[in-house]
């Protein structure tokens, strides 16, 4: 029969043996193998110690690391916010600015040329709607009338990214014709390569230096006509009363025509200095308040006259306007030759319009004829001194109306077509 554990005593005897101490250890004397095993197990054990500690280490190490990554993440993203955060305020700001400017802008494609975004400015001045312009090009639309000068400006923006302050020739969808100032910078919107355009409508300025310059040109005939115009009126003035004297003679009564055909000629040269002595920019007027319809009703009669004699008509439509300051004949001198103009310029059987009206806060008079409208570059030259179409003309008619206009502080505009022209003069009052 086995014997039995039972007591402490043989649990004590055992364990000692087991663990090899005590006299009887089976570590000693009975399982050298056993013995091997626990000494590599000892040192697995210490092994796996230093690993843990290792782990340890490692776990502490990284775990630190991740806190400072998780601190900087936290950074970037703050960072990241900020930088959103301003990049929709600048795109904001951008849509406000591109929206809102007085100038006309546009974004266009660079791949294509087609326009991505304009602002409400092009639009007004373009006449097209936002439909009409979106994903077409400017060829499409037939904007640019000076092509071959647009074609260098996108050559020259290719070539060095940006081009400021080049003046081009615009067409409107009604077809009028501006002037504009145009800048473009290439630039990525959006990850994309595109053209910003900005352009300013320079018409009037244009227009304004024009009509100075012209002015100045009349000043200048003025100044000189006055200067010398003293000088030649009276040796002629001697000479015409000569020529009375001599026509009324017995002996000379045979060159009589010839007399009378020199006091003409020295009247008509008397008529040409009054009309330089009236663009001199200066001149002193007698001023008074009057309205210009009285005037009208008053020359009514010489210019019906005028017109029966060629085989023309007069149409006078008078509207309601009120009295301002101006000079009775220098106003009755520039309806009379705007009149004797517009008939001249059609055809028998043609008529005259003659309209007075108020337009905000200007009193208004037009002269429309039923010609065969100005050419281009004749009009641009219309008020020149001595410039003119006529073959008999002296070139100083429509050169006294615009120093007339100037000195009442008035203009005179002008439309044209192959059906007739309208001068009108816009008084303000």
């Amino acid at each position: 029969m086995k014997k039995r554990y039972n007591s402490p005593d043989c649990w004590e005897t055992l364990r000692e043996k087991l663990i090899g101490l005590g006299e009887h250890s089976i570590r000693k004397s009975y399982y050298p193998e056993l013995q091997q095993r626990l000494i590599e197990l000892e040192i697995i054990e210490n092994e796996l110690r230093k690993h843990h500690n290792r782990l340890e280490a490692l776990v502490k190490e990284r775990t630190s690391e991740l806190k400072s990554a998780n601190e900087q993440l936290k950074q970037e993203i703050v960072e990241r916010k900020l930088a959103e955060d301003a990049l929709r305020l600048s795109e904001e700001f951008f849509s406000k600015a591109f929206n809102s400017s007085p100038i006309m802008m546009s974004i266009i494609r660079f791949s294509d040329c087609r326009y991505i975004n304009v602002n409400d400015t092009f639009l007004y001045y373009t006449g097209y709607s936002r439909k009409e312009v979106i994903g077409r090009t400017a060829v499409d639309l037939n904007v640019w009338i000076d092509v071959n000068k647009e074609t260098g400006l996108m050559r020259l923006l290719r070539e060095q990214g940006s081009v400021y302050n080049k003046e081009l020739r615009l067409r409107t969808k009604s077809g009028d014709i501006r002037e504009v100032i145009v800048s473009r910078i290439i630039n990525n919107i959006n990850g994309e390569k595109c053209i910003l355009g900005v352009a300013q409508d320079i018409t009037e300025k244009k227009q304004f230096e024009k009509e100075i310059a012209r002015l100045e040109r009349l000043n200048l005939v003025g100044q000189i006509a006055a200067g010398i115009g003293h000088e030649i009126r009276n040796p002629m003035t001697t000479v015409r009363g000569f020529l009375q004297i001599l026509g009324g003679k017995e002996k000379c009564i045979e060159y009589k025509k010839f007399f009378n055909l020199m006091i003409e000629e020295l009247d008509r040269a008397n008529l040409i200095i009054t009309e330089f002595l009236s663009l001199a920019k200066h001149k002193a007027l007698d001023i008074e308040v009057q309205n210009i319809n009285v005037i009208l009703k008053t020359l009514l009669p010489l210019m019906l006259a005028d017109s029966m004699n060629i085989d023309k008509y007069v149409v006078v439509e008078l509207g309601e306007t009120p009295d301002f300051l101006m000079n009775e004949k220098e106003i009755r001198q520039l309806v009379l030759n705007l009149v004797r103009n517009g008939l001249e310029a059609m055809p028998p059987g043609g008529t005259l319009n003659i309209k007075t009206f108020t337009d905000g806060g200007e009193v208004v008079l037009s002269v429309q004829d039923q010609g065969k409208g100005i050419e281009p570059d004749v009009i641009e030259k219309i008020g020149t001194p001595f410039f003119t179409t006529k073959d008999n003309g002296t070139g100083l008619g429509l050169a006294v109306c615009y120093g007339i206009a100037a000195r009442h502080n008035a203009i005179i505009k002008v439309e044209t077509s192959p059906t007739g022209t309208t001068f009108f003069v816009r008084f303000k009052i």
